[in-house]
């Protein structure tokens, strides 16, 4: 008999075909968010469970889950599930960091460059039809050319953010829990920095933290005044690693120049004050949502849930303390 597995949300066809190949499949082809209790009842007889950011994976779910061995979430971030929890009952967890890198740091680079150029101001300028013509002041924006870049998060994504500021000549610095190799700040021309030095000396400051009980908030009202006023934060990462409601106090007063948003506190519900200005890009969360990057994602995730109900370690598997 095969194993019985749940995908919680839309897939492709590939990623099904194959699936199917190795387990009994259930999909919420249908594509509708699974709310805990109707999420709880599907899973309820599911060796594996294969999720996305929006299913909330916890001891609850887990009490009536005693089958389950697997649960591969399509993301790099995995805030969304209880790790320890499901450590305890030894269920192995899984993301699918690497092949999102770098369409997320593309992603990024939206950010900034719509935010400093004024893009998304100059559309909606556009398509009010108040544009009589070129003049000298019209839509002022700023450089980011030889802009001093200031990045919270060297991983991964935050490497391919620097490596694309090359590009732009610019200076790059960081803050990172740990500093990251001689070689590699070498090779992205960056230096590392304290949190404060790195609020006050950057033009520009994204984001690339995951969100946890510590970075919840890492930038609030006391950080945005401790930036240029001529500064631009983009978050690209996770919501509630900016305090949303301080953010929009600070771009209203002038605090900093702008920002560029990925991402929200209790998204997809967004604070309406963000609506009323004019000086924030706003994205629905699609960092990594291309194409190719999305189809990766999701077998990526495919190949996890094998691998682990196959009898075989999966290939990125967070809680591996479960093999000793």
């Amino acid at each position: 008999m095969k194993p019985k597995v749940l995908v919680t949300r839309e897939v492709f066809s590939e990623t099904l075909a194959y699936l199917n190949s190795h387990f009994d499949i259930e999909s919420n082809q249908e594509d509708y968010i699974l709310e805990p209790d109707a999420l709880i009842e599907r899973a309820r007889d599911k060796d594996g469970i294969i999720c996305c950011l929006t299913d909330l994976i916890d001891k609850r779910l887990l009490a009536h889950c005693p089958r389950l061995k697997i649960v591969a979430n399509i993301a790099v971030g995995y805030n969304n599930i209880d790790l320890a929890a499901c450590s305890a009952r030894s269920v192995m967890v899984t993301n699918t960091p690497g092949v999102l890198d770098e369409s997320t740091a593309d992603l990024a680079w939206a950010l900034m460059l719509s935010a400093a150029r004024r893009v998304t101001e100059a559309q909606s300028y556009v398509d009010a039809g108040l544009w009589k013509g070129w003049h000298m002041r019209q839509l002022l924006g700023v450089d980011i050319h030889h802009a001093t870049l200031g990045i919270f998060g060297m991983g991964r994504i935050g490497q391919a953010i620097a490596r694309r500021a090359l590009g732009f000549s610019m200076r790059v610095i960081y803050h990172n829990r740990t500093r990251v190799d001689a070689e590699i700040e070498r090779r992205l021309n960056a230096a590392y920095a304290s949190k404060d030095e790195l609020l006050a000396q950057a033009d520009f400051v994204v984001l690339q933290l995951p969100y946890t009980p510590q970075t919840h908030h890492f930038i609030g009202a006391m950080e945005l005044d401790k930036m240029k006023a001529s500064a631009i934060l983009v978050n690209s990462t996770r919501g509630g690693v900016v305090d949303d409601a301080a953010l929009i106090a600070a771009l209203k007063a002038g605090t900093i120049r702008a920002a560029g948003l990925d991402v929200f506190e209790n998204e997809p519900q967004i604070n309406t004050g963000f609506l009323e200005l004019k000086n924030v890009v706003l994205l629905p969360h699609i960092g990594s949502s291309t194409e190719v990057t999305r189809r990766a994602m999701a077998m990526l995730a495919a190949r996890n849930a094998v691998a682990g109900l196959s009898g075989a370690i999966p290939p990125n598997l967070l809680n591996p303390n479960l093999f000793g």
